[in-house]
């Protein structure tokens, strides 16, 4: 799964640990949700939309492959 986080995260000059405070979790799973190695929950992805006041699909895509 393709996601924006990384981008919409420095539009809004945070760090991980920023984020991740925001989302209740640590900063190594922003970071691996960043870089595509997890993807997240449901409830964690309504809880990142939330935070970019975004709907979930224009964060995340599905690449296609497989799925």
């Amino acid at each position: 799964m393709n996601n924006r986080l990384k981008i919409l995260r420095a539009e809004r000059d945070w760090s991980q640990a920023d984020l991740a405070e925001q989302l209740g979790v640590s900063r190594q799973t922003v970071n691996a949700l960043e870089t595509g190695r997890y993807d997240p929950s449901l409830p964690l992805a309504f809880k990142i939309a939330r935070v970019f006041d975004q709907p979930i699909e224009s964060i995340f895509s599905d690449t296609g492959a497989g799925s």
